[in-house]
């Protein structure tokens, strides 16, 4: 009997893998269907493989389908000696600029491992680290790896080697093409090659065959919450339309919104340019209820030389002269451009520094995205304890409401504010430091 279901189980898998259409998108002869857009990289057909050779120090090369393809589920093998890599999903061409841009899965064999993480090519940068999913970065090793990727609609998740990768939301592009890229490398990795294998292609019934068991999601349709952050009990901030939840800093306006200094536009809600004076044009925004222990997103971009901050644990009454509201306050600066960040004690008025108290942890990995593109700064609030993150990197954590902070607030800008940092809750702010600055997916999770 047990051999009987045994038989009977391989043959529904037979049927089942049978009633996926896939089709092979690499005839294992030569390039029919394929075409190189950029970069000169050699793309050769060998025993079975598409192997791309690093011949260019310059420019990325990418070998591109001749076909557009919108939602599909692709499975291929990879193995790279040692150079940077990636497959570009609904991928296009900018003929002005001579560069393909789109979603990348990532092919990283450095030490970072974030092998599966969803890179956007030539525009965005990062768009799912794997640090947002340490787990998966072991799934990548040397030698030959298969590799999984479901497009469907807004989603695109990966998978290298079964595990799960990465589990993104995004509407940038509903379609383009498929291409194998060879990064640009130095002269001593030239001759270095990429290589792909088994690659083929379901576009029917996409939906039917998706893996129910995909990595942690990143949602980054704007001002929108994913079916799993509402189970999980996020809350928007920010709709994308009204400044419904925001009021005035400023008591003598309490619980109405600026009349100048901010617009909402195109889903951002943006400060306007001043002339630099600390809350000195339409003034700081608070959010309209307290906020006691949670985690908050925020994505924001920087214009060149800006100066801002996300404030937490507000006070509006504290401050009764000129300038800002009175909080903690993750620091949103320009810092190759704004003076500031030369200013304070060992860095701790440079970007993502709890401002003028401790410093941020920087490496060059948080700057991916912080001028003229969107980065994503998080603050995580449990009882005392307090973390700092940008782009996926914790940059600092600290204790709040005992001897060595109380020490810590005396010797800095805020030790005429008695108890600075200490109250259980206080209000969200974003600042108006007289720069243009732009905010969107304002999320929180109350913990």
């Amino acid at each position: 009997m047990k051999k009987i279901l045994l038989i009977a189980a391989a043959l529904l898998a037979v049927t089942a893998a049978q009633a996926q259409q896939w089709e092979p998108l690499f005839n294992g002869k030569n390039l029919k269907g394929w075409k190189q857009v950029a970069g000169g990289a050699r793309y050769e057909a060998r025993d079975g493989m598409i192997v791309g050779i690093a011949s260019d120090t310059r420019r990325n090369s990418f070998l591109a389908t001749r076909r557009d393809f919108g939602d599909f589920i692709l499975e291929f093998d990879f193995m790279t000696e040692g150079i940077n890599s990636g497959v570009q999903l609904r991928s296009h061409k900018d003929d002005e600029r001579g560069v393909v841009y789109g979603y990348q899965f990532e092919i990283d064999p450095a030490p970072r491992a974030w092998t599966g993480g969803i890179y956007d090519e030539a525009r965005r940068m990062w768009l799912y680290r794997m640090t947002a999913n340490e787990p998966a970065r072991v799934a990548y090793h040397d030698g030959w790896n298969s590799a999984r990727i479901e497009c469907v609609g807004n989603s695109i998740r990966t998978w290298v080697n079964g595990i799960p990768c990465a589990n993104l939301l995004d509407d940038a592009d509903a379609a383009g093409f498929i291409a194998l890229q060879v990064h640009a490398v130095g002269e001593d990795m030239l001759g270095s090659r990429v290589c792909w294998k088994n690659i083929r292609i379901l576009t029917q019934d996409v939906q039917k065959y998706r893996t129910p068991t995909p990595a942690p999601e990143i949602n980054n349709v704007a001002n929108t919450l994913s079916e799993a952050e509402l189970a999980d009990g996020w809350q928007l901030l920010f709709d994308g339309v009204t400044a419904e939840g925001w009021q005035s800093a400023r008591p003598a306006m309490r619980g109405r919104f600026p009349h100048e200094g901010w617009s909402i536009e195109d889903g951002v809600l943006w400060v306007h340019a001043g002339d630099g004076g600390e809350s000195a044009n339409g003034g700081d925004i608070i959010t309209t209820r307290k906020f006691r222990d949670f985690i908050l997103k925020v994505d924001f971009k920087l214009t060149e030389g800006a100066n801002s901050g996300i404030k937490y644990f507000v006070d509006p009454f504290m401050n009764k002269g000129q300038g800002s509201a009175i909080g903690c306050e993750f620091q949103l600066l320009d810092d190759e451009h704004h003076p500031d960040a030369k200013l304070g004690v060992k860095g701790n008025r440079t970007l993502g520094s709890l401002y003028d108290l401790i410093p941020a942890e920087h490496g060059s990995w948080e700057r991916d995205n912080t001028i003229d593109g969107w980065s994503t700064a998080v603050i995580v609030v449990k009882g005392k304890h307090v973390e700092h993150w940008l782009n996926g990197h914790k940059l600092l954590e600290y204790e709040r409401d005992n001897q060595m902070w109380n020490a810590l607030v005396a010797y800095s800008k805020y030790r005429d504010w008695p108890g600075f940092g200490n109250s259980p809750d206080g209000f969200i702010l974003l600042q108006d430091h007289g720069f243009q600055v732009f905010f969107r997916n304002i999320k929180l999770k109350e913990l």
